[in-house]
């Protein structure tokens, strides 16, 4: 360990007390979120300043930042799957929610996939308004490694008929889904819940005793586990901190800079997206400002962690506690979020990824035959989307492997990938809580009262 090292390791270790300080001064979470978020921003740039992008320093020094950036993150995997089994069985065991389960169900995926399509629209027109192709991309040896290993490691998936991918969503082993092997196990442990509850609906017609003693323990459980939410979402500034200095202390400027007009596309199109969002909850007769506000931390941190599935802790608490959703409704919400309808991963990406290939064979991009395709392919496959690292990847290879195009160039955009990625993320996230919101509106069941109150209790 270098003497340098071990003095940017301090540093880091006095910011986190600077947090910790801040949180026993009872700064509110958001400021909080937003500190860590500026201070990682301006000690990872200061980093790189000083040693380079590609200094052994920096290297070093990261290795021991992700002890708390990546712990924090593996924390929150730790419990997404038992989070979202939990979630969307107690959403059937309440009695308010059966019965409406049906309406709030399809309402939510109805939501969320028409939302995809809409994401689909926006980045065909922004990829045609910035005039962007694969062709003006300088395939490096970075992006011919990575889309090699793209094409070997999505083979099997080019080689399956859609019907067969669809198969692939169900739980064959529900036990082995919960470890999170499979791409597609989020979608399949959602499935699995989904059918316990229904289970449980027909036990509580038939042995009302038996059905209402599984409530309880289910209520049980769903009570210590979101205890165990709370105890790690107290950890997010930190995370926040040594995630977003890690970020801005490796990330390849020269690369953005190159690549610029694609970066600047990307986040036009999720910015237009999020507008889409905010101009739903408006229509709904709600403010979107207060939307905004009460989103931030944890837009905050699916922006900086890139993991949909990490910040679905987040994303619950949030919806329930500063924007009124009912328990039921948020559960469903952020569980169907993470594999269905993901906006960013698999509504933008995808698109924008076919137009920009779809001239490299012969095709025109402009043919609304070939638009209208690639939208109901694009939300269509939104279906199973992981919500964890790689998951948009995962759509775009899904949706160029339906329309025939080449898989490898999905890899062209390899060196800026960690910047766009950050932006999608936060989009999806944002696409289930407005799920969440809009669906409790339209069935009368949103806590206006609770959306309206200034004051914020994620992560108290």
């Amino acid at each position: 360990m270098s003497l340098l090292g071990i003095v940017n390791i301090v540093l880091m270790v006095l910011l986190l007390l600077l947090l910790f300080y801040m949180q026993k001064k009872h700064v509110s979470f958001s400021k909080r979120v937003f500190a860590a978020l500026g201070l990682g921003i301006v000690f990872g740039l200061v980093l790189q300043l000083i040693y380079g992008v590609d200094s052994e320093i920096i290297s070093e020094s990261i290795s021991w930042f992700n002890i708390v950036g990546n712990g924090y993150v593996k924390f929150l995997q730790m419990i997404v799957m038992p989070l979202v089994f939990i979630s969307i069985v107690s959403a059937f065991t309440k009695m308010k929610m059966a019965n409406n389960i049906g309406k709030i169900s399809v309402l939510i995926l109805g939501i969320l996939v028409g939302t995809t399509a809409l994401s689909a629209l926006v980045a065909i027109g922004t990829t045609v308004a910035f005039d962007l192709e694969a062709i003006q991309i300088e395939a490096g040896a970075a992006e011919q490694d990575r889309g090699a290993s793209l094409e070997e490691r999505y083979a099997g998936i080019q080689d399956k008929t859609f019907p067969e991918q669809i198969v692939d969503l169900l739980p064959a082993n529900p036990f082995l889904d919960f470890t999170g092997a499979r791409s597609t196990s989020t979608i399949a442990i959602v499935i699995f819940a989904a059918f316990i509850g229904i289970a449980f609906l027909g036990v509580r017609r038939k042995d009302p005793e038996n059905a209402e003693l599984f409530a309880k323990i289910i209520d049980a459980l769903y009570s210590v586990i979101m205890r165990v939410v709370t105890l790690i979402l107290r950890l997010t500034p930190y995370g926040v901190l040594a995630i977003m200095t890690r970020v801005t202390a490796t990330s390849d400027y020269g690369a953005i800079y190159k690549l610029g007009k694609f970066v600047v596309a990307s986040y036009v199109a999720l910015l237009i997206v999020f507008a889409i969002h905010l101009l739903l909850i408006t229509l709904a007769g709600l403010n979107p400002i207060t939307y905004v506000k009460k989103a931030f931390p944890v837009l905050t941190f699916a922006f900086t962690s890139r993991s949909s599935a990490g910040t679905l802790p987040l994303n619950i608490k949030a919806q329930t506690n500063d924007l009124g959703v009912p328990e039921g409704i948020a559960n469903f919400a952020g569980s169907f979020g993470l594999s269905i309808g993901q906006n960013g991963c698999a509504g933008v990406y995808p698109a924008m990824l076919a137009i920009m290939i779809a001239p490299t064979v012969g095709i025109n991009p402009l043919d609304p035959s070939f638009i209208l395709t690639v939208v109901v392919i694009v939300a269509i496959s939104s279906f199973g989307v992981a919500g964890v690292g790689g998951g948009a990847t995962f759509a775009a290879i899904l949706v160029l492997s339906a329309l025939d195009l080449p898989v490898a160039l999905a890899g062209l955009l390899i060196s800026v990938e960690p910047l766009i990625d950050m932006g999608r993320t936060a989009l999806n996230v944002s696409g289930s809580m407005t799920a969440g919101v809009l669906t409790s509106k339209v069935t009368k069941e949103l806590d206006t009262e609770t959306y309206t109150n200034p004051t914020q209790q994620l992560g108290a």
